[in-house]
């Protein structure tokens, strides 16, 4: 049996308690979500699964030089990648750490290689040093000879091709000294070590300029008589130490010489 309104609206109809009331503009669909909200497309990790497996292959070839270096830079790179995609982060970070070892490992032995080829042509070759007994056995070479004559100790030089400059220096001293100037040998001596010269190489060059030194002293006892010295006082300035410094012995004979 149906009601009148009270306000004249019509016949007002009983609703069941839980019944869904209309909107304004009818029936609307109703849209169920889970309780975490809407779901998510599955997250990628391709470049995070290509780091691991790279990873594992730059760690297994770590020992290969230059090999492992640049298959574990790959690594490297790849995780990186992945971390900077936000791609799973464990696999990301164990390709990193394998790469990074692997590269390390690499450089190394290529460094240990590398120093011991390099010492390895750095090493001299040790020379053959014969044995008394082989240098008995051996023939000689040497043709038979006269023996050579002794040689001073102040003689003692290098020879003519091996002349060092400062034997060569002295020698030019000696000989604008003893042949030019025939200057007695301690003048000559003086000169040399005068011109910086080495006490050996004096001796070098006096013993190598090949003088006569009483001949010297005839040629300066001439010189002085022909300049119009005394005779008397000749034989003086020849052995005197502040002239010509002769020996007695060559001022004796460059007088005997020059009276005959």
């Amino acid at each position: 049996m149906s009601t009148s309104s009270p306000l004249g609206g019509g016949p007002h109809e009983p609703q069941p308690p839980h019944a869904h009331q209309p909107g304004p503009y009818g029936n609307t669909a109703t849209t169920t979500t889970t309780a975490g909200g809407a779901p998510g497309a599955s997250t990628p990790k391709s470049l995070a699964l290509a780091a691991l497996i790279v990873g594992i292959v730059a760690f297994l070839t770590g020992l290969v030089p230059v090999f492992g270096a640049i298959v574990g830079i790959a690594a490297i790179v790849l995780a990186a990648l992945a971390l900077r995609k936000r791609q799973p982060k464990a696999l990301a970070v164990t390709g990193l750490a394998l790469g990074a070892v692997a590269v390390v490992a690499s450089i190394l032995v290529t460094a240990g290689i590398g120093a011991v080829l390099g010492g390895a042509a750095d090493e001299p070759i040790a020379a053959v040093t014969p044995t008394p007994d082989e240098e008995a056995a051996a023939p000689s070479t040497t043709p038979d000879a006269s023996p050579a004559p002794s040689v001073s100790p102040s003689a003692s030089a290098p020879a003519d091709s091996d002349v060092p400059p400062e034997y060569a220096a002295a020698l030019e001293v000696a000989e604008t000294r003893a042949v030019s100037l025939r200057s007695s040998k301690a003048v000559t001596y003086a000169a040399i070590i005068s011109s910086g010269a080495s006490a050996e190489a004096a001796d070098y060059a006096i013993e190598a300029v090949g003088v006569d030194w009483k001949e010297n002293a005839l040629l300066k006892a001439k010189q002085y008589r022909d300049g119009g010295m005394p005779v008397e006082t000749i034989h003086d300035q020849l052995t005197s130490e502040y002239g010509e410094a002769y020996t007695v012995e060559e001022a004796d004979y460059a007088m005997a010489a020059l009276d005959g």
